[in-house]
C-alpha cells in the first residue's frame, strides 16, 4: 500500500455494481492493525482473497450492506450507493471515510480513484465485498442451475449472455440491466 497504514480511516468499496445478475455487495471498514499484502481485490487470486479475508475478520471492523437486484431495479444504484454511505456514515463516526471512485452521492463523504489498490483500508472493504457477494452467487448457483453464476459472477461473460440467450432471465436478474445485444435481435441467430 502506498499510504501508511491509520486506524482512523474508514475504507468503503463494493462489489457487483456492473453485473447483469446478482446482489451489489457493499463493505466499509476500519482496520486495527496492519495487514500485509491487501490490494485491489480485482488484482488478487481467488485463494490470496480468502486467506486475506480471515485476516481481516480477525483484525477489523466492518460492515457490510447488500442490496439485492430487484432493489437496484427499483431503486437505482445511485440510490443504493447513497443508502449504504449514509448507513456507514452513521456507524463509523469516529473516522475519516474514504470511498473508492469519484462521486459521494451527496453524502459529504471523501472519493478517491483508485483507492481500493491504494489505501489499506479501501482494499480490506474491496475484499470483503468481493469474496462476499462471490459466496452469495456460488450459492445461487445451485439454486438457477444453468446460468453458471459460481463461474461468472453474474457479470456480463460470454458464457452469462449465451444462458440468458438459452434459459431467459433467471430471478436474478437485474431488469434495469439491458443488454444492447438482446434488444438489437442478435442472440435469436443462436438459439
Amino acid at each position: 500500500m502506498k499510504n501508511k497504514f491509520d486506524a482512523q480511516i474508514c475504507g468503503i468499496d463494493e462489489a457487483g455494481r456492473g453485473a447483469l445478475a446478482g446482489p451489489m455487495a457493499v463493505a466499509a471498514c476500519v482496520l486495527k492493525r496492519d495487514i500485509a499484502g491487501l490490494n485491489d481485490s480485482k488484482k488478487l487470486t481467488e485463494k490470496r482473497r480468502e486467506e486475506l479475508l480471515k485476516e481481516i475478520i480477525k483484525n477489523s471492523e466492518f460492515l457490510i450492506a447488500y442490496f439485492s437486484n430487484e432493489q437496484i431495479d427499483e431503486l437505482g444504484l445511485s440510490e443504493c450507493l447513497r443508502r449504504a454511505l449514509r448507513l456507514f456514515k452513521a456507524h463509523f463516526t469516529d473516522c475519516e471515510l474514504l470511498y473508492d471512485g469519484n462521486a459521494n452521492y451527496g453524502t459529504g463523504i471523501k472519493t478517491m480513484v483508485g483507492a481500493d489498490g491504494k489505501v489499506a483500508q479501501v482494499s480490506a472493504a474491496s475484499i470483503l465485498a468481493k469474496v462476499s457477494r462471490d459466496a452469495l452467487m456460488q450459492a445461487w448457483d445451485g439454486v438457477h442451475s444453468g446460468y453458471g453464476y459460481a463461474t461468472h459472477k453474474g457479470y456480463g461473460t460470454k458464457a452469462h449472455l449465451d444462458a440468458i440467450a438459452r434459459l431467459g432471465d433467471s430471478p436474478l436478474q437485474r431488469r434495469s440491466f439491458r443488454v444492447k445485444s438482446f434488444e438489437r435481435g442478435l442472440f435469436d441467430e443462436q438459439i
